[in-house]
């Protein structure tokens, strides 16, 4: 099976629909998978529903599909440092639904394994469990969640062999391998593919059993708080 594709616009190729749900990899706007995000905003997809623990900026990540109308619902556990998804969400435009950050990586976690719904304590007695199932176990309460299955994952890794296997770079190994399981078609962005054997099995932090398309590119290094003090 050919995994390795020229480009994100042909590794898209007939994946795109309007209104399908993507489960996106990233943390701030480490690990994002920027290449894939721009061929989906050049493709002109509209009317999404993204899962991912954030929305990048206004610029960069997710961002850009809000600057361009084509996401219609953020399920997301923070969504700071995004004037326009303010903006967006505020005015009613766009469709928000709030977990809290661990809930979301497992949600993720357990639609990869076929787990439909799990129970958590994280969120009782909080808007986010209104509406949900509540469950007693050994004197203590829970609420019940709910697996994500989502159309189509797109994730930004390290280093990738022909067949799909991966390996995350110190944070970008974050929600990454959890929102590449739970789609039922995950193509990765990295930036280096090497041969077949060439990666430590060990090493590997994702199967590529999980993934099922491949590109390389280059990649921005962007840095989402720049701290600095005065030279001495």
């Amino acid at each position: 099976m050919k995994k390795v594709y020229g480009s994100a616009a042909e590794a898209l190729d007939g994946l795109l629909k309007d209104g399908m749900f993507i489960a996106a990899g990233g943390f701030g706007l480490c690990g994002i998978p920027e290449l894939l995000l721009q061929a989906i905003k050049e493709a002109g997809t509209k009317d999404l529903t993204f899962a991912s623990n954030n929305a990048g900026v206004d610029d960069f990540g997710i961002g850009i599909l809000l600057q361009t109308r084509q996401v219609k619902k953020m399920i997301s556990s923070y969504v700071g440092e995004n004037a326009e998804f303010m903006r967006q969400y505020l005015s009613g435009e766009l469709e928000l639904e709030f977990n809290p950050q661990g809930t979301l990586a497992e949600r993720m976690r357990a639609g990869g394994c076929g787990i439909p719904g799990f129970y958590t304590k994280t969120g009782v007695g909080t808007v986010i469990a209104e509406g949900k199932e509540h469950k007693d176990f050994n004197g203590e309460t829970y609420i019940m969640e709910e697996g994500i299955f989502a159309d189509l994952s797109i994730v930004k890794a390290w280093k990738a062999d022909p067949t799909g296997n991966l390996i995350f770079r110190k944070t970008a190994r974050n929600f990454n391998p959890p929102a590449a399981m739970c789609g039922k078609v995950c193509v990765a962005e990295v930036e280096e593919i090497v041969p077949v054997g060439s990666l430590d099995p060990d090493s590997i932090h994702l199967p590529g059993i999980y993934v099922h398309r491949i590109i390389q590119g280059e990649h921005e290094k962007r840095i989402e708080q720049r701290t600095t003090r005065p030279a001495a």
